[in-house]
């Protein structure tokens, strides 16, 4: 049976990840370290111990839930989890599947997240932008509300999450205005989204720019498993394809309800491992896939659980 390692992305990080991790397996501190020494100060303090606001930060959020999800990766690993069939992430989690799938090193990545952090946070100034959630409406209404809101300026899908769940970025008036439409023709629930920068839309063209020069500089090896790209919701292997992806996907819409159908439905993957901090994308995939199974790996708990449930599926292998 194939089975599938997921990664979240930002919005899934909390005071307090990985700490368990970190206290049972030796691997992930292992890779803990790695990043504290990639990056010049300790991420996996501020991982364990916050503070909140530090934390939230673009530039600390971003390599401080990769570093968490690799060191769940490494511990699953070391229970001897055979490969994936598949690896997707959401967003930044594309960094943490190309880890996963031995083309990035958790050193190059965990450096160049932090950079795209910034440099995200940086494309816009604060109150510029803005993104918001539209819950319930089909993709087409949301686009055309969009396309109509935009007036000039920019607002757009950014997060295509699942059937019932579009989150759009622009310019703060344009969402503004988009919201509007939308609650004018019978979307019942649209919220504005407490978010540092308009990520996922054009505003976000400066952001790919620095970051492409920066991948630019990264060796990128051909990968082990198959990865589900955000930005076109396509299977890959080939390095320079996840270089593309990683690039384009800053200003482009993430393409994830797609990105799961494709494997619950194209591929036969029945079984979803969350590996990472939070539940966010296991409850994205019961909207997405009803019908799969989602196995959440964030702490030391359940990566023991995800072992056990794997082998009774007979999707896990052994050693």
């Amino acid at each position: 049976m194939s089975f599938a390692f997921i990664f979240p992305g930002q919005g899934s990080q909390y005071a307090g990840m990985g700490r368990a991790l970190f206290d049972a397996y030796a691997a992930a501190r292992e890779a803990f370290e790695e990043a504290d020494d990639a990056l010049g100060f300790s991420i996996s303090r501020l991982c364990f111990e916050g503070p909140a606001e530090d934390l939230q930060l673009t530039e600390n959020t971003q390599p401080a839930i990769l570093t968490t999800s690799v060191a769940a990766l490494r511990a699953l690993e070391s229970e001897g989890f055979a490969p994936p069939s598949f690896v997707a992430g959401h967003s930044l989690g594309e960094y943490s599947a190309l880890v996963a799938a031995g083309a990035l090193s958790l050193s190059d990545a965990v450096r160049t997240v932090r950079a795209r952090g910034r440099y995200m946070q940086e494309a816009v100034p604060d109150g510029v932008g803005a993104m918001a959630a539209i819950l319930g409406a089909d993709a087409r209404t949301v686009e055309e509300a969009c396309a109509e809101a935009a007036q000039g300026g920019v607002c757009s899908p950014a997060n295509l999450n699942s059937p019932k769940q579009i989150v759009i970025a622009g310019d703060a008036a344009a969402v503004d205005r988009a919201l509007e439409l939308l609650k004018s023709r019978g979307v019942r629930k649209a919220v504005k989204l407490n978010v540092s920068a308009p990520f996922h839309c054009a505003l976000m063209l400066p952001a790919q720019e620095r970051l492409a020069a920066d991948l630019e500089k990264i060796e990128f090896k051909e990968l082990r498993v198959p990865l589900v790209s955000n930005v076109d919701a396509k299977l890959i292997r080939a390095g320079s394809e996840a270089r593309d992806s990683l690039v384009r996907q800053v200003s482009s819409p993430v393409r994830w309800s797609e990105s799961m159908e494709l494997l619950a439905a194209a591929q036969g993957v029945g079984t979803f491992v969350e590996v990472g901090p939070g539940k966010v994308l296991s409850g994205l995939l019961r909207q997405i896939a009803p019908d799969a199974r989602a196995i959440n790996a964030g702490d030391a708990d359940g990566v023991r659980a995800a072992r056990a449930a794997l082998e009774e599926s007979g999707a896990a292998g052994g050693g």
